[in-house]
């Protein structure tokens, strides 16, 4: 039996000042709500709210008698509003360029407050989830025991915005627009190390291609099968938003009003989300923040890593669980 359920937040004021309906899903998981507490996890770009079972994305960490265990906590996963998935063409969102991740997290607090919910235990999220996890922090300071931010940033690097318009053109001109995005996107996941000490030069005589190119091929087909073109545009642009209105000053002021434990994560490797702009963060908020860590996961892969190295992250996030 299907857990998703849909949820409506009806006529949201967005940055440009017009109104949005939004018409999204989400999953809960683990203990009835309101009767343990609460973990909130965010996917990333390409995944959905489906985190724990079989099929759950991230089910190396969520699940029963796993780090963050069904038997003690209540787990909560919403789609990001327009990602598709759903299979509802009508809850996609034509105008992407109008959304933000401020305007995702504060879709999410209101989301949480139809289910009656003013406060979470944690909030935890990889990539572009857990930029989503420090905009619903900097919103509701008070909220959120424990802030968890992995292979992420609270503001978009010049690096990022580039290939976010990179991604952009593609989509938008490309003849075969998500699957050419996504080989384009499986490079920035990964490190030149990592796919030389995965492909080593190999070549496939049956399919007449390096095996490099069978593997970025495929790739771009499977999400093709899975995404919609509209879903990935507005993902995509999302990259661009994160952290928009913060600023240093902003930062710092955020430390001092804030009780939330924040324990930011990054892989040493990382391109996407560097380790030094989450040492940056840390050390603007060190002086201000009433609890802040900075821990690394050590990895070849890049910033794939949060998802392949499933033990080291484990092993860092067992204390807080």
């Amino acid at each position: 039996m299907s857990r998703l359920q849909e949820i409506t937040i009806a006529n949201h004021t967005l940055t440009n000042g017009s109104t949005h309906t939004f018409h999204f899903t989400y999953q809960v998981v683990g203990q009835p709500l309101h009767s343990a507490p609460i973990v909130l996890v965010n996917h990333a770009l390409t995944g959905n709210s489906e985190v724990a079972g079989d099929k759950g994305w991230w089910n190396s960490l969520v699940g029963y008698d796993k780090v963050i265990d069904l038997n003690r906590y209540t787990v909560i996963a919403f789609d990001i509003p327009g990602n598709g998935y759903n299979k509802q063409q009508a809850h996609l969102i034509e105008d992407y360029k109008a959304i933000t991740t401020k305007v995702v997290a504060e879709v999410f607090w209101k989301a949480l407050d139809r289910l009656h919910i003013d406060h979470l235990y944690a909030i935890i999220g990889g990539s572009l989830g857990g930029s989503i996890a420090w905009e619903m922090t900097f919103i509701r300071p008070q909220a959120v025991d424990h802030l968890i931010p992995i292979a992420t940033s609270c503001k978009a690097s010049d690096w990022l915005i580039g290939n976010a318009l990179i991604q952009d053109s593609i989509l938008n001109n490309s003849s075969q627009p998500i699957e050419d995005a996504r080989m384009h996107a499986m490079l920035l996941y990964r490190t030149p190390a990592s796919l030389q000490q995965k492909f080593a030069n190999g070549y496939k005589e049956s399919e007449s291609q390096y095996a490099i190119e069978s593997w970025l091929k495929y790739h771009g087909q499977t999400l093709n099968g899975r995404f919609t073109l509209q879903a990935y545009k507005l993902m995509n642009h999302l990259l661009k938003t994160i952290g928009q209105e913060v600023t240093d000053e902003s930062l710092k002021a955020f430390g001092q009003h804030t009780n939330t434990k924040i324990h930011c994560i990054a892989v040493d490797t990382d391109y996407m989300f560097t380790k030094a702009e989450q040492e940056y963060t840390v050390a603007l908020l060190k002086d201000n923040c009433k609890h802040i860590t900075y821990q690394e996961i050590q990895s070849i892969h890049g910033h794939d890593a949060f998802l392949i190295e499933y033990e080291q992250l484990n092993n860092l996030l067992k204390p807080l669980f």
